[in-house]
């Protein structure tokens, strides 16, 4: 489980296809990683395999592929990082899994004098699960639904210490960014379904 709250931003540095899936080598800042350790990349959910000061190896497999972009990621990418929460650490974001949704684009890119406001094109799907002002994981980033101004459009709003900490900053229109719904809301739709007329 995670918070959202983004701890480090690494940069991939090797990109591999291995009978364990599709291996990536990510620089960070971690000196401290355990072999199994869950950590997710840009909001993915995925384990250590091997690690030494400052890098560590993931694998996606053939599911995670299916649900992510990491299938079109190369080396030199920057990928949000985080940690999985332990007991006792403050929940600051918001409670996150680390189990991608589905892959949004983005759709327009606005700079407004205090923010960065971006509108992402949901797959399918997704829009249901999205409520003004309720919480939402872009790239494993914590953050407030800004507005939904048309139909399978999700508006983000990106202060500038999130943009100063983050991967978000650099993303354009066309770039696809992983979304994780809030668990609350898909517990709901889940629980309505035999109800849905």
């Amino acid at each position: 489980m995670f918070t959202g709250l983004i701890d480090d931003v690494g940069r991939i540095e090797h990109v591999a296809d291995t009978t364990e899936g599709r291996q990536l080598r990510i620089a960070c800042r971690y000196t401290d990683l355990a072999e199994g350790e869950s950590i997710a990349v840009n909001g993915a959910c995925l384990t250590v395999l091997t690690h030494g000061p400052r890098w560590f190896t993931v694998a996606g497999v053939v599911t995670t592929m299916e649900r992510t972009a990491i299938g079109v990621w190369t080396a030199g990418r920057r990928v949000n990082l985080e940690r999985a929460l332990r007991l006792g650490d403050r929940l600051g974001g918001h409670i996150v899994q680390g189990h991608v949704d589905g892959v949004a684009q983005v759709a327009r890119v606005e700079s407004r004098a205090d923010a960065q406001v971006l509108d992402l094109a949901l797959p399918s799907g997704l829009a249901e699960l999205m409520v003004q002002h309720g919480s939402v994981a872009v790239d494993g980033v914590s953050l407030t639904v800004n507005d939904l101004p048309a139909p399978n459009v999700l508006q983000i709003s990106l202060i500038a210490y999130t943009l100063a900490r983050t991967n978000l900053g650099s993303l354009g229109v066309g770039d696809p960014v992983h979304i994780e719904a809030d668990m609350l809301g898909k517990y709901v739709q889940r629980l309505l379904e035999p109800w849905d007329t």
